[in-house]
């Protein structure tokens, strides 16, 4: 059933066999001697993907209850004596997963050292049920789906520059003079060329922007800056240590870009898993060390 489900989350018979360090032609014949147990035909395979039959998908659905139920007698079981046992899952976006999320999880391993700590790092958005992890966390808006959404808090983001490059060109005066600088951004941010910064006074402001880079990481943005390349914007999670030593300069800082809601997410069940639950509470103790780290004032 464990292999059954990951093939259908994954749509692959490669995928699925990656995740659960296998090989392709074990999954394909455990799947097999399934069907042949079960006498109905679960899955539609194509040499790309596999889809569920009408019967494969009523299979899933019952086979993922059984073994969430089956997890569940096994972790209270297994720490009864108040140890958690197994390995904890967890997915979260590179600026924090390469920054300020391994202090916290290696924290967490400290308290439980008997639980095995497995990370992946992504910044796409996938229901942790079919990323296969018990808990997912993600930075900005959240869809529906079939899983539990605990809001964090927020990260924010700064505008900044390097010494160098402001030593070359003069900082802008307001909003509107951003055009005139080379602009650094993170892929999916001010699509449009556009920054919605909120005012002193409260109002928003749309400045337009001039983008010479575009990146989908954080860490070339951060070269880029440090670099003297322009203005751009990062999150104060991987920003702050060069702020605190003057590498990077706030730009504008009396205006701020909205602040981005960070939630943890993590299957819908019945009861939740205490090494989830212990997670999300050691999490919500030490929600600045994860999203505010410098508590650097605000831009």
């Amino acid at each position: 059933m464990r292999i059954y489900t990951r093939v259908v989350e994954r749509g692959s018979l490669s995928a699925a066999a990656r995740d659960l360090n296998l090989g392709q032609p074990t999954v394909s014949e455990r799947i097999e001697r399934l069907e042949r147990h079960l006498g109905v035909r679960l899955l539609d395979r194509t040499t790309r993907s596999v889809r569920t039959t009408d019967a494969g998908s009523l299979f899933y659905e019952r086979a993922k209850y059984a073994l969430e139920a089956a997890d569940e007698a096994q972790a209270v079981v297994s720490s009864i004596d108040g140890a958690l046992r197994g390995t904890f899952r967890i997915a979260a976006p590179h600026g924090l997963g390469e920054v300020t999320l391994p202090p916290l999880l290696l924290k967490f391993q400290r308290l439980h050292p008997e639980l095995a700590i497995d990370l992946t790092l992504n910044d796409r958005f996938v229901e942790p049920v079919v990323e296969g992890v018990d808990v997912s966390i993600r930075i900005g808006t959240i869809s529906d789906g079939n899983f539990i959404a605990r809001r964090i808090g927020a990260v924010r983001r700064m505008l900044l520059a390097s010494p160098d490059y402001l030593a070359r060109c003069p900082a802008p005066l307001s909003p509107r003079d951003l055009v005139a600088h080379p602009f650094i951004r993170i892929a999916g941010m001010a699509p449009d060329n556009r920054l919605r910064l909120t005012g002193p006074d409260g109002g928003v402001t749309e400045a337009p922007i001039r983008t010479t880079w575009r990146v989908n990481h954080w860490k070339p943005l951060l070269d880029a800056l440090l670099a003297g390349a322009g203005i751009g914007a990062l999150h104060t999670t991987v920003c702050a240590g060069d702020v605190t030593a003057g590498r990077l300069i706030p730009i504008l800082p009396q205006y701020r870009l909205q602040p981005l809601d960070v939630h943890a997410i993590y299957p819908a069940a019945p009861h939740t898993l205490m090494k989830t639950k212990a997670f999300l509470d050691l999490v919500a103790s030490h929600a600045d060390e994860l999203l505010d780290p410098g508590h650097l004032a605000p831009s």
